[in-house]
């Protein structure tokens, strides 16, 4: 699926965000590799630490319905100011995604693509637990 495509979806994500606190919206588009596109927004809680990320509910319906591997995500927000995933979410994508794995943000300017490895760096991962 190309940049654009994947944003539209992440775009429209954004509009099922549950953000009575901050009124910060967040979509994100998570591609797998057979093609399947799992679409997530943020959902916040009055306690914060209990709010979701839009990029780990995507990756929630994809590993619930079967798929491991995946090709890339797009996280945008409703500024469009170029939300990138943050440490959590970056680690919980590295549990099932390579370095190499593609991460394309959303700028007021246009498309920012990142790769997973650049992003976090030396990740936890089973090797590190000597799995």
């Amino acid at each position: 699926m190309d940049d654009e495509d994947l944003l539209a979806a992440a775009r429209e994500a954004t509009a099922n965000a549950h953000v009575p606190y901050s009124e910060y919206r967040v979509g994100a588009a998570l591609e797998a590799a057979d093609g399947t596109v799992f679409t997530g927004c943020n959902i916040e809680n009055a306690n914060y630490s209990n709010s979701l990320h839009a990029e780990e509910v995507a990756l929630s319906e994809a590993v619930k319905t079967g798929h491991r591997e995946f090709a890339q995500v797009a996280v945008t927000s409703s500024e469009r100011d170029g939300v990138l995933p943050c440490g959590m979410c970056r680690q919980t994508l590295s549990e099932f995604c390579e370095d190499d794995f593609r991460v394309v943000c959303d700028e007021a300017e246009g498309v920012v693509e990142y790769e997973l490895g650049d992003l976090l760096p030396d990740a936890i991962s089973a090797d590190t637990l000597g799995k």
